[in-house]
């Protein structure tokens, strides 16, 4: 059995509240193991014979979707990506990160184009830095993330897929809490 974490968007948020309990309750439903909540925020760790992430993430999402009426993105990291996601310091002058910045995660569904990757390149202001690795946008904000000029709406229009935003905090103590 592969151990994986599940990233979903916008489930305690905009009016749609998901208790944790109920959250893993779906997850064993689809006869994953090991089912674990990580902060009350959409992150769900399981177990799975499969290796095809996709498949994974696509079969997460119908289920939701089926069982809470609405859609949630789901994104599917292994703990080797979780680990090297946390590992990669994209941000010299953020490293350690300097008090009252703050950096997110982005999880992307696939690898962003190079077109894409200008899009992204062109948001980019005093305040706020990105920077394209793999599935992942790591999104610097000099000062705090409410403050950005940059607006999530815009910044997936850009990427054109949808995105969960984890701050670099959540996603080390994940990588530390479940190595690969």
């Amino acid at each position: 059995m592969q151990r994986y974490v599940a990233f979903m968007r916008a489930l305690n948020v905009g009016g749609h509240t998901v208790k944790m309990d109920h959250l893993r309750s779906l997850f064993e439903a689809l006869g994953f193991g090991g089912v674990e909540s990580f902060i009350a925020s959409g992150n769900v760790i399981f177990e799975s014979p499969s290796t095809d992430t996709g498949e994974l993430e696509e079969t997460v999402e119908r289920h939701l979707k089926a069982s809470l009426g609405y859609e949630v993105a789901t994104m599917v990291r292994t703990p080797a990506e979780i680990a090297a996601a946390a590992a990669h310091r994209p941000f010299a002058a953020a490293d350690p990160l300097p008090e009252g910045h703050t950096m997110h995660v982005l999880f992307l569904k696939t690898e962003p184009g190079a077109e894409v990757r200008e899009k992204v390149a062109a948001l980019q202001t005093e305040y706020d830095a990105f920077h394209v690795h793999g599935r992942e946008l790591y999104w610097w904000c000099r000062g705090r993330f409410s403050d950005s000029l940059v607006k999530p709406g815009s910044l997936e229009k850009a990427l054109a897929m949808p995105t969960t935003a984890r701050s670099v905090t959540t996603v080390r103590k994940l990588a530390a809490k479940y190595p690969a």
